[in-house]
């Protein structure tokens, strides 16, 4: 494909990139270190979804990409030229043994690709955690993943895309496109129509919908995730601590933020949930923070978040380039897009450029794997809005 194309702002680029969240931003930075002519669009202000409301975590063991997030992210500071404040290793408390045995597949899934782990004793966890209790049933040391922060690496990638010469237009919505044959030729937004000659879509919940209007189905259902913040405790050792259905981590000034389920799923099409506002979920994240760190309940909740996040059926990233249009990449990161934004943008810089991913196989991310999907699939799932489903 070509890299430079001499294009101004308004008349497009070589690659536009649907949504700027961390997954848009990453995949727009790696483009245009290379020289590709990105412009990165967003339909409110880049990373306002769950890309910077989410607990940070960069441990996704179960992911093709896993080996390759755990090479960057140590790296990232440096590549980015900017702090993500990323932090290696993490443990998880388990309170009970369902909870021990469950959190063992994280250890054995490591283990089997090259990551060490150790098993703690409900001593261990407590000299480790000083923010533990005397509820621990035990816990694992994963001397692999860690966690960022969601914001300072959004804001580190928007400004590495700017200086490699990628751009980002905020608040500008996608409305359409322009095709010829079976390639698009141009994007319609609010602010005007982009010429392009590749187009990725990684819109979060809202991919579904823009894909549809090539005629490209990807199933998709959005939950709301929440975060709750406490007030600043003395900072622990190791700041990547979860468990108890959590994930999170204490941020470099002491604060805890915490998020996990049960979702309540929503309509993205319901004006009622244009926002991603907080609700009652709070106080079953709260409860459970108090019962994984007891010696943390007495601390405030300051403010708490709450981000769309999308949902395959069964819970894994697409990352695609569909037969269907020739110059389409699609990328949905499931719910865990924050922690493989490094690998994830580097897998579709080479889907765009060469149309293979480089570094791993990534054909358990393909779009085809739902050719037979049941249309009622969030119904048979339990996934229904006003409903809330979920637990650990």
């Amino acid at each position: 494909m070509s890299s430079r194309c001499g294009r101004g702002e308004g008349q497009g680029a070589a690659v536009v990139i649907i949504g700027g969240g961390v997954t848009g931003l990453s995949a727009g930075w790696w483009l245009a270190r290379e020289g590709v002519d990105t412009l990165v669009l967003d339909a409110a202000a880049a990373g306002w979804g769950a890309s910077g409301r989410n607990g940070g975590g960069c441990s996704h063991h179960h992911s093709p990409l896993f080996r390759e997030e755990q090479r960057l992210w140590p790296l990232m500071d440096e590549m980015l030229g900017y702090p993500t404040e990323f932090q290696r290793n993490r443990i998880r408390i388990a309170l009970d043994e369902r909870q021990f045995d469950l959190y063992r597949r994280a250890s054995d899934n490591g283990t089997r690709q090259g990551f060490r782990s150790e098993v703690l004793d409900p001593k261990q966890v407590r000299e480790l955690v000083p923010l533990a209790g005397d509820n621990v049933f035990g816990g694992y040391f994963y001397h692999f993943g860690g966690h960022a922060n969601p914001h300072r690496t959004l804001q580190a990638y928007a400004w590495a895309l700017r200086d490699c010469g990628g751009r980002l237009l905020q608040h500008t919505r996608a409305l359409g496109f322009d095709t010829r044959g079976n390639r698009v030729v141009s994007v319609k937004t609010s602010r005007g129509t982009l010429a392009c000659d590749h187009v990725v879509i990684a819109a979060g919940p809202a991919t579904g919908e823009i894909a549809a209007l090539l005629g490209v189905t990807v199933p998709l259902m959005s939950a709301r995730a929440e975060m709750i913040v406490t007030e600043p405790l003395p900072p622990m050792t190791l700041g990547g601590v979860d468990g108890n259905g959590l994930y999170g981590r204490q941020t470099l000034r002491g604060n805890l933020a915490y998020g996990g389920g049960p979702h309540e799923w929503i309509d993205l099409a319901d004006a009622e949930h244009t926002r991603p506002y907080s609700t009652p979920l709070q106080a079953s994240i709260a409860r459970r923070l108090c019962e994984l760190l007891p010696k943390a309940a007495h601390a405030r909740v300051i403010r708490s978040w709450a981000g769309f996040i999308e949902n395959t059926p069964d819970g894994r990233p697409i990352i695609d380039r569909p037969a269907a249009v020739q110059n389409l990449t699609i990328a949905t990161l499931s719910s865990v897009g924050f922690g493989l934004s490094p690998a994830s943008g580097r897998a579709i810089r080479d889907l765009v450029v060469t149309g293979t991913c480089g570094f791993t196989d990534v054909s358990t991310l393909t779009l085809s794997r739902f050719t037979s999907l049941q249309p009622d699939w969030t119904a048979l799932q339990g996934w229904l809005p006003s409903l809330v489903r979920g637990g650990e």
